[in-house]
């Protein structure tokens, strides 16, 4: 009968939560979120700054790969043209193996 009364106290590693277990029927009794604190100890104008800061990382990067999708398209552009610069000088006489001669 004894054991039938027992409660077991259990802590989440996930989310740290405390839970109270009955060891009879294993159901759930109680659950206890753990306090946080309000946004990390902050203040609203630090957070602030913060956001302030993060759009303009954010937009720092974006324009740095907009310009290297600029960058991108000319750069393919010249290697394009090189490369029908040097077949245009470079014609190839010799006709490439037929498989069949190969024999």
């Amino acid at each position: 009968m004894a054991d039938e009364n027992r409660k077991l106290n259990v802590r989440c590693p996930e989310c740290s939560s405390e839970l109270v277990v009955d060891v009879a029927t294993g159901e759930v009794l109680s659950h206890r979120k753990p306090k946080q604190p309000i946004a990390g100890g902050k203040d609203f104008d630090s957070l602030l700054k913060g956001l302030d800061d993060d759009k303009a990382h954010a937009e720092d990067v974006f324009q740095r790969e907009v310009a290297a999708l600029k960058d991108h398209d000319r750069l393919l552009e010249e290697k394009f043209r090189e490369a029908l610069r040097r077949a245009q000088e470079e014609p190839d006489d010799v006709r490439p193996p037929r498989p069949f001669d190969l024999d």
